[in-house]
């Protein structure tokens, strides 16, 4: 199909399924319905709070860009995906070697760790997934593959979003594979979009929607389409797929990228940012929606969050409509409370979620701490 043909079907499904659609960043049709209580958790952090991935400095892995031997997770590893498989836990995070100073300025490799327990992680010696010469090299280099989510087709395919860069530009990555060790990468998610529309624009974060099925997380199709929640100018956006490997953000009826969780909500814990956390969790009460707020300092509700300091929260969305947000949280359930948490590379500290997993009867929560470590917590309650 046509973008111009995709675009129509797309307004004429969204005229029933999404009024106030033409509406572009705004949240006014958004609060008046207060949904039952459709938040996971409360999480709590393991007994030694201890981050369960830290750097391994003696790790070395061969380049295949400079053909050198690196360091390949020496200064930080954090912003974790996660999923249970086979009985095991699996756990993807960011490692940044020594090339750089400064945030966003060293290159980042994805590595896997795995638990039988979800309490000891072994680490694999080697990144997973990393620049490599060829197609994709001019937009991952010498920045990298950053920030991962993980999620599970019914066919049992892993499917991979996470951010390339290059130290100019963050482009939405995909990459798939069917036993997380070795991966097929796809390049930018939104590169046949619209003639290449948004292969340019700053994209990251990518949540793509999902169900439980037993103990496993797996992408789920509303009205034959696959949906994606990502970030890009501070706020969160929604994408399209018929395949989860090709993606079209989703506009307004003026062609405008549709913001449907915004920023500049004075007061609370997420005024300066809304960024996409885990995979999104369709349940009995909507599209649960996991993200990442920023403080400005100016707290009203909630926990005191200091300027520029990274929480958690969950918000619900429609389970037919995905751009329509039924409730939007005072108060984040997830926020930096212990000292690796506060401060870190980066010094305002965080708690930046990225992976969900349902394993032996617990809700395991993985996220980056100050942008250094990989956390952990645990909650008993399910949806």
């Amino acid at each position: 199909m046509t973008p111009e043909i995709n675009r129509r079907d797309w307004m004429k499904w969204a005229a029933v399924a999404m009024p106030g659609l033409a509406t572009s960043c705004s949240e006014g049709r958004s609060l008046a319905v207060h949904a039952a209580n459709y938040q996971l958790g409360p999480f709590h952090r393991p007994a030694d709070h201890r981050p369960i991935i830290t750097p391994h400095r003696q790790a070395i892995f061969r380049d295949p860009i400079t053909h050198r031997a690196v360091h390949w997770q020496y200064t930080h590893t954090f912003n974790p995906a996660a999923i249970a498989w086979k009985n095991k836990l699996y756990v993807l995070f960011r490692a940044e070697d020594t090339s750089g100073h400064g945030i966003g300025q060293y290159c980042s490799r994805v590595g896997l760790a795995v638990s039988d327990d979800g309490k000891t992680f072994t680490q694999a010696p080697h990144p997973v997934l990393y620049p490599q010469p060829g197609r994709w090299e001019k937009y991952e280099w010498p920045g990298g593959c950053e920030d991962p989510r993980l999620v599970q087709r019914d066919d049992g395919l892993f499917v991979l979003t996470f951010t390339m860069w290059n130290h100019q530009l963050a482009r939405l990555g995909v990459a798939t594979s069917k036993d997380l060790l070795h991966w097929t990468h796809h390049g930018p998610a939104f590169r046949t979009a619209r003639h290449g529309q948004f292969l340019n624009t700053w994209s990251k974060s990518g949540a793509i929607v999902t169900r439980q099925v037993g103990d496993q997380i797996v992408a789920t199709a509303i009205r034959g389409r696959y949906w994606m929640y990502w970030h890009t100018q501070g706020q969160t956006y929604l994408a399209q797929s018929h395949n989860l490997i090709d993606w079209e953000p989703v506009v307004d009826r003026h062609g405008k990228l549709l913001c449907v969780l915004p920023k500049n909500r004075p007061g609370y814990f997420d005024t300066r940012l809304t960024e996409s956390g885990p995979p999104a969790l369709l349940t009995d009460h909507g599209i649960v929606f996991f993200y990442n707020g920023m403080s400005d300092g100016h707290i009203m509700h909630g926990p005191r969050i200091p300027a520029y300091r990274y929480s958690a929260g969950q918000a619900l969305f429609a389970a037919e409509s995905p751009a329509n947000l039924i409730h939007r949280p005072a108060e984040p359930y997830f926020w930096p409370t212990l000292p690796w948490e506060k401060t870190g590379q980066y010094k305002a500290g965080t708690t930046f979620t990225e992976g969900l997993v349902w394993f032996r009867r617990r809700w395991l929560l993985f996220y980056g701490a100050a942008d250094t470590f990989v956390g952990m917590a645990s909650a008993t309650a399910s949806t």
